[in-house]
């Protein structure tokens, strides 16, 4: 039996899919049948065109393509008739409030700095690790009016433009824009301690996805806890969650402080919109010359072939999925001893931390060696000291991990490796709002393909008590005159794209706090505590006379066996033709499920339009997919996602996620069968041809 049509899906606001070929009723009805009920409009341009409009929302179109492309069945189910009216019903989980309001139209677009690009390019290409999504949290003791609470976070995001900041349509070069919307509302949701565990909820909030097609890029949660009877009283835990593609840490903490304020003033606090805000920061960024950035960065960017792994590579995987976190503290006592022995080297607590992590690259590259190594790794830089009038309090995503490259040699003294650390932050700062893919290309390596840094280090200096900022006295003791006590927020910083992630801060015991976010993939949970262990051995033994060497530092840990980690995984797209020009585009095909190999290998052939074909192996999941085209959206080229009926769903799947972080979002063409049949070629030939322009469909 004939395919009976094929289909070209088009995401936008609504979606729709292109039908071309016979259209029976009676298939068109069993298809709907096996979805959920919702609101279709048909419109019928000739007997063999036709257009779906779609629901928004979660409508499962990919799943119709594949049915609509498929044999039908032999009838249709009873009682249902196509464009029957009814609603998409999403279930919400019981026992939570939601507060939540509609946005206004956009406003205000500007295209995403190259720090944002390549946030949103690991966000997208990285999919289930839920990578950039950070937290902060913190107890609220006292009266919790949810009401004042909820209008006090209104005021923020009224005053906040980048609360209300969404991806947009893209630019016509293929790069994400955003765009600020005048309104929009905060989302709160609130559990009470019968309905979710607090551990629970913290890594639950974490891994729920944004969608930044929707304003608001962070989201509060409050989980009433038990009655305290020492606090006397039910103590509430506030979690905020966000986005690092448009806050960082600093930016919540700056919120946190003007959420306080207006709820100080019931939700109704004085003064309009922040100014500067990241429109201004944008604006300022386009202004600048990149000539002296890009000579700086082409000779300063790690050399290829440097030690950029803290663990000695291992032959596999480790067979774990997922990230883990693993902390360790430094005693006030030691801490201050490890500050107050850099700074008579005349370096900074965090150089001190570089230090430590330079010689566990060193050792994991050279072992028992003693030859000189270049180590690199990135170090989180603030990104405030740019010159524009506000921006240490400038809520945007300015925190930047940007690579640093030192020779190690254990033959130098200590002191010298700190001061030629310190040389190269201080070099490092002056260009601070570059980001890392622009560095990648300026050094003519690919931005996706490689890297050259597997390792970030970041210090988090103390807060202080700025004024409006959380832990001002002041601010806390206006909240103690409403009844309200709040503990210092304690943060949990969101995983990146790399491996290995230290972060350092010191909590209000003074102790200071190491973390190490890991890729339990590439390193297990047992080889990143050893890491751990090794960095904080270090930090203890490292405050020796400043004639120690390198090599002296390095044999505390002589005893102690390097820890290991699996390579980075090999691309997984392969690719079946070239590209004629560059620019022409790629043509992704997806395997449908138990397709043979070299399904696609006829329309290779076949196909005569410029594009480059690649596909994936078969089995391959949506998040196996985007990370396998992350060097085709890197580019910002034409992308279009080709399968045989039964990669519907998968095509569509991959296509929305790519949509939802501000790339174009490809077209999806589904025609014919995995039957190895050229009948089944010629019909996805001609719906590609339909989408491309390169043939007329018949």
């Amino acid at each position: 039996m004939a395919v009976p049509v094929t289909v070209v899906a088009v995401l936008g606001r609504p979606a729709s899919l292109d039908l071309h070929g016979p259209l029976a009723p009676t298939a068109l009805e069993a298809a709907l049948a096996q979805l959920p009920e919702c609101d279709i409009t048909l419109h019928r341009h000739t007997p063999t065109h036709h257009t779906l409009l779609l629901p928004d929302g979660s409508f499962p179109a990919g799943a119709l393509a594949d049915l609509l492309t498929s044999v039908p069945p032999a009838a249709p189910a009873a009682g249902r008739r196509t464009g029957r009216p009814g609603r998409l019903r999403v279930p919400t989980r019981a026992g939570r409030t939601a507060y939540a309001g509609p946005a206004s139209p956009i406003a205000v677009t500007m295209p995403a700095t190259p720090l944002q690009r390549d946030i949103l390019l690991d966000a997208v290409t990285r999919p289930g690790g839920r990578l950039h999504i950070g937290q902060v949290h913190w107890r609220w003791h006292g009266p919790l009016h949810i009401s004042r609470f909820t209008a006090a976070w209104q005021a923020v995001f009224d005053r906040e433009a980048v609360l209300r900041t969404v991806v947009a349509e893209p630019l016509p070069d293929g790069q994400p824009k955003f765009a600020v919307r005048s309104l929009a509302s905060p989302r709160i949701t609130r559990y009470i301690h019968a309905e979710a565990d607090w551990h629970a909820l913290l890594a639950d909030e974490r891994l729920r996805d944004f969608d930044l097609r929707r304003p608001g890029p962070l989201r509060i949660a409050l989980l009433e806890e038990p009655y305290d009877s020492v606090a006397g009283g039910r103590p509430t835990r506030v979690v905020i969650t966000y986005h690092r593609a448009l806050l960082d840490r600093r930016s919540v903490s700056d919120l946190i402080g003007s959420f306080y304020r207006a709820y100080l003033a019931d939700g109704c606090p004085r003064g309009g919109e922040r100014r500067p805000d990241l429109r201004d920061h944008q604006h300022w960024l386009s202004a600048q010359d990149v000539g002296p950035a890009r000579a700086f960065w082409s000779a300063a960017a790690p050399p290829p072939g440097a030690a950029i792994l803290p663990a000695r590579p291992a032959t596999r995987r480790t067979g774990q999925q997922g990230h883990g976190r693993i902390t360790e503290r430094l005693a006030p006592c030691e801490a201050i001893r490890l500050r107050a022995w850099a700074a008579a080297s005349g370096a900074a607590e965090s150089t001190a931390l570089y230090a430590a992590w330079a010689l566990l690259l060193h050792r994991a590259a050279r072992g028992p060696g003693h030859q000189p190594t270049t180590v690199a790794f990135s170090a989180a830089l603030s990104g405030c000291g740019i010159p524009v009038d506000g921006a240490a309090s400038l809520p945007a995503p300015l925190r930047n991990p940007l690579p640093v490259s030192v020779d190690v040699d254990p033959a130098a003294t200590l002191t010298e490796l700190l001061r030629a650390l310190s040389g190269r932050i201080l070099d490092t700062a002056a260009y601070e709002w570059v980001s890392a893919g622009q560095i990648l290309a300026w050094a003519g390596r690919s931005p996706h393909d490689d890297v050259c840094t597997e390792s970030v280090v970041s210090f988090e200096p103390p807060a202080g008590s700025r004024p409006g900022r959380p832990g001002c006295p002041e601010l806390e003791a206006e909240l103690a005159a409403h009844g309200v006590r709040v503990e210092s927020p304690q943060a949990v910083e969101g995983h990146a794209a790399v491996p290995v992630t230290l972060d350092a801060h010191q909590d209000h015991l003074g102790n200071l706090v190491l973390t190490v976010a890991h890729d339990r993939a590439r390193i297990s949970d047992a080889e990143a505590a050893a890491v751990l262990a090794q960095t904080v051995r270090l930090l203890r033994e490292l405050p020796v006379s400043g004639f120690a060497t390198v090599a002296e530092a390095l044999g505390v840990l002589a005893t102690t066996p390097s820890p290991v980690m699996a390579p980075r995984p090999a691309g997984l797209l392969d690719t079946l033709r070239e590209g004629a020009y560059r620019g022409a585009g790629t043509i992704c095909l997806l395997p449908p499920t138990g397709a043979p190999p070299g399904c696609y290998d006829q329309l290779a052939t076949a196909h005569p339009g410029p594009e480059a074909l690649v596909t994936v192996p078969a089995g391959a999941d949506a998040a196996a997919c985007l990370a396998a085209l992350g060097p085709v959206l890197a580019t910002g080229d034409p992308l279009l996602l080709g399968c045989f009926s039964g990669a519907g769903a998968l095509a569509y799947e991959v296509a929305d996620r790519i949509a939802a972080h501000g790339w174009p979002p490809p077209l999806v063409a589904v025609g014919g069968l995995a039957d190895g049949k050229a009948s089944s070629v010629h019909a996805l030939l001609r719906t590609i041809g339909s989408a491309t322009g390169t043939s007329r469909v018949h």
